[in-house]
């Protein structure tokens, strides 16, 4: 029997040719750009072949590369799900979720137990830490995150198409001087989130106020305390129209009739190897059957990658 390469040396090979990328592989494989690399080069070495040409920032695959790609590809997939199936790890499947807090209470918690009643085997771990996408592959094998677009390296869908909504309390309202004009806001104090700081220029901008100033602006990094805090009169919150909607507070109103698309929007995404697993492949298939508004499946999603 001729002598193999090192298993290692074929598993960082496929992974860098799957990612296109040395570092994105690493993350993947939990080692260091540099160790995978020499993987790779043990691999090439062994083969006398070079098996990707070296570009800024990407590895693209030579014509030996896609050959032996289209090759060893199945059997390796194959061989990780027999080892999977021996060693008993699809009796319990396992997701790691990153999650915004205010998602996860609003929207994902309470339509969990029909995720557990449809698979009774999928497990999440929940993780409300920021920086979800960043953590991918080190901690995370998805996440949900509210942003304006997700790094093109990864997998992602966006989930609503929204508009900003400035929320207040009723009684904001009903204190002798209602709220009618946007311009009234130069007397009143705004509250943004921290990921969201260009929500109320880019809202001003598109109604026509680009020199609108508010009184103050307070910053909030939890989107439930910024519902908390204009239902208690402390100011205009700048979010999202589905987070008064999914809040069904009725201390709160939406002002103006003013409908600007927001530039943010939650976004679920993942490493595009972790989608042909099948914890994310369920979940991701059931969110957006069942959680997310018929409006976000149209479009916002990026080719699903093929199983290989």
């Amino acid at each position: 029997m001729r002598r193999l390469p090192p298993l290692s040396a074929i598993e960082a090979f496929v992974q860098v040719a799957r990612l296109g990328s040395v570092k994105a592989a690493a993350g993947e494989l939990s080692l260091s750009s540099p160790a995978l690399s020499r993987r790779v080069q043990t691999l090439e070495r062994f083969l006398d072949r070079q098996l990707f040409e070296r570009r800024h920032h990407a590895m693209v695959l030579t014509a030996d590369g896609e050959s032996l790609l289209a090759k060893i590809a199945g059997p390796i997939d194959e061989l990780s799900n027999a080892i999977e199936a021996t060693t008993g790890a699809q009796d319990l499947m396992r997701l790691r979720l990153g999650v915004l807090p205010l998602f996860a209470s609003q929207r994902l918690i309470g339509s969990l137990p029909e995720l557990r009643e449809e698979h009774p085997d999928l497990h999440i771990d929940i993780d409300t830490a920021a920086h979800g996408t960043s953590r991918l592959g080190d901690g995370l094998d998805a996440a949900i995150t509210l942003a304006q677009s997700i790094d093109p390296a990864l997998y992602a869908r966006k989930i609503d198409h929204n508009i900003i909504a400035p929320i207040a309390s009723k009684e904001l309202l009903a204190n002798g001087k209602p709220i009618t004009d946007p311009r009234q806001l130069s007397d009143l104090t705004i509250l943004l989130h921290r990921d969201m700081p260009e929500t109320f220029r880019h809202w001003a901008k598109a109604i026509g106020l680009s020199d609108l100033q508010p009184g103050t602006e307070d910053h909030f990094d939890s989107g439930q305390l910024m519902l908390d805090a204009a239902a208690q009169g402390l100011g205009v919150a700048f979010m999202l129209d589905s987070h008064l909607q999914d809040a069904h507070d009725d201390r709160l109103t939406r002002l103006f009739d003013h409908d600007v698309e927001s530039a943010y929007s939650y976004w679920f995404s993942c490493r595009p190897s972790a989608l042909q697993t099948k914890p994310v492949r369920l979940f991701h298939d059931w969110l957006f059957a069942n959680v997310c508004r018929q409006t976000a499946v149209k479009d916002g999603a990026r080719p699903i990658p093929e199983a290989a």
